[in-house]
């Protein structure tokens, strides 16, 4: 089968006291050797990942070293880390498969999103990234720098961006070349960069795109046959932490949709999840997952997780 997998955050940084390059390494090895065994039943695989915490680093090393080197772009820090994230990831899966005689290439490719710079989120910015700062501070950058920002809980000013919907993964066809030989493919890293198309070429702006959403359209350029969003949990949950929450395990498209009107999903956390996975299946007819890493394996064996089927209605989310 092609499988893209697409790795959340927990997978790579395991706690807020587990932030060095080292303590990393050390996570992206577990996650890794997880993605061997998937490799190893001999599957095309298409693995992507989160960078949230690791851009929020590098801004911050930026804003530290502002009076001395100019601040970083946005579109320049998604880049950073996803070669550096996938340098991670490539080097423990191979070797994972030197470690298990696993004959298979694994190669990172940076990635860039084109997004519709008339999307409507560019009006409204309300994605908050990097530091705190204080009014004046804030202020002088919003002068500056153009930036929008927001008052923060009584916490001080952030800078919020905007977070366009994917439209086309530019490196599309050279996936597609990869996984013709086989190789496994580490890609659309936090999304991908986000580009926009200005007179036929490609133009890098400020934004971020949300992780699954990006990895769904790619699978579905790809054609995969099957999409898994990996996350902190075993199964997607209706009434999560509540007496009477409920695993949901094999799910129609028609019944999850209904599950999303109600608002049984956590905005920031589960929703964009269920939108990224339905958009997958409804789109291809092929069934998605979310599940946690440790269960991945089992998942596509179709023993844990929650199995999103198509049913065959085609509404847009």
């Amino acid at each position: 089968m092609k499988i893209v997998i697409a790795i959340g955050g927990n997978s790579l940084i395991k706690d807020s006291e587990s932030i060095s390059v080292q303590a990393q390494m050390e996570q992206v090895m577990h996650t890794g050797s997880i993605i061997a065994e998937i490799a190893q039943d001999g599957h095309d695989l298409v693995v992507s990942h989160g960078n949230g915490p690791q851009v929020g680093y590098l801004l911050r090393m930026s804003e530290l070293a502002e009076q001395e080197i100019p601040l970083f772009p946005l579109d320049y820090c998604v880049a950073s880390t996803q070669g550096a994230i996938g340098y991670q990831m490539q080097n423990a899966l191979f070797n994972h498969f030197i470690d298990n005689g696993i004959h298979r290439s694994v190669a990172t490719l940076v990635t860039q999103t084109v997004v519709d710079k008339n999307d409507p989120a560019f009006l409204h910015p309300s994605k908050p990234i990097g530091s705190f700062f204080n009014k004046e501070q804030i202020e002088e950058h919003a002068k500056l720098l153009g930036w929008s920002y927001m008052e923060d809980s009584g916490r001080g000013y952030r800078r919020v961006v905007a977070s366009p919907a994917p439209k086309q993964i530019v490196e599309k066809d050279i996936v597609l070349a990869m996984l013709k030989n086989h190789t496994v493919v580490i890609t659309v890293g936090g999304g991908g960069i986000p580009v926009v198309l200005e007179g036929g070429k490609i133009k890098g702006v400020e934004a971020v795109i949300d992780k699954d959403l990006a990895s769904s359209l790619l699978a579905q350029e790809v054609s995969a046959d099957l999409f898994i969003i990996s996350t902190a949990v075993d199964y997607a949950y209706i009434n999560f932490n509540k007496a009477n929450q409920k695993a949901l395990e094999t799910v129609s498209t028609e019944e999850i949709r209904t599950y999303l009107s109600q608002g049984y999903f956590g905005k920031g956390s589960m929703e964009p999840k269920i939108k990224a996975a339905l958009q997958f299946t409804e789109a291809t007819k092929k069934t998605s997952i979310i599940t946690s890493p440790e269960n991945i394996h089992e998942a596509i064996l179709g023993h844990k997780g929650t199995r999103i089927v198509f049913t065959g209605k085609d509404d847009e989310i």
